[in-house]
């Protein structure tokens, strides 16, 4: 993990790239952990926002055209390998097949954004030889709402907690100040108050 915290501190923008590919790969990276977590560096001014949408845009193209391509080349052998079965059943396979067939690039705009469904989905479109041209519009128009939702609850609260630490910070010093009216006032009183005595009066 504070390997992962380094990359993104370095290299910022290659990091969440790299991170979106490792977490196609199996690895623990949950895409829309990483897209929380860009919109948290933008809201708190660490990345731009910019370069940062590249980046992500462009490694959840990658990430879906890798699924796709790898689901193109082996196709129904990825189910009859008892290895992937977790990943995909042969069940699953022609359930998600049927429905691609019916609905075509339909199935790719929603599916992308069913967590556990994105990868068999990629995988059975480039089992079933959809249009690469297809597959790429339904995913590059879908992957701007994925963005825009979990890029922008990112950003939501990581602005929510600039402010609080801003209001957190605001009475802090409202309440050094007040004690340091308080102190003074006292100081004062006790000052007066000992004139007064020194004086003889009451």
């Amino acid at each position: 993990m504070l390997k992962n915290t380094l990359l993104i501190q370095h290299f910022p923008y290659l990091g969440l790239f790299i991170l979106l590919i490792l977490g196609t790969l199996g690895l623990p990276f949950p895409e829309d952990a990483i897209l929380i977590l860009a919109g948290f560096l933008v809201a708190n001014q660490t990345i731009r926002p910019i370069p940062a949408f590249l980046a992500i845009y462009s490694g959840l193209l990658v990430t879906d055209f890798l699924l796709f391509s790898f689901g193109k080349r082996y196709g129904r052998k990825l189910v009859e390998h008892k290895r992937f079965h977790r990943i995909i059943s042969p069940e699953r396979l022609l359930k998600i097949e049927e429905k691609l067939k019916k609905w075509g690039v339909l199935v790719i705009f929603l599916g992308r954004h069913l967590l556990i469904m994105r990868g068999q989905i990629f995988l059975a479109a480039g089992a079933i030889r959809m249009s690469l041209g297809k597959f790429l519009l339904a995913d590059a128009l879908s992957s701007l709402i994925t963005i825009t939702l979990w890029g922008g609850l990112g950003f939501v609260g990581g602005n929510s907690i600039q402010t609080l630490r801003k209001d957190v910070t605001r009475i802090e010093h409202i309440f050094v100040t007040i004690l340091i009216i308080t102190i003074v006032s006292v100081m004062l009183f006790r000052h007066i108050k000992n004139i007064r005595n020194s004086l003889g009066r009451p």
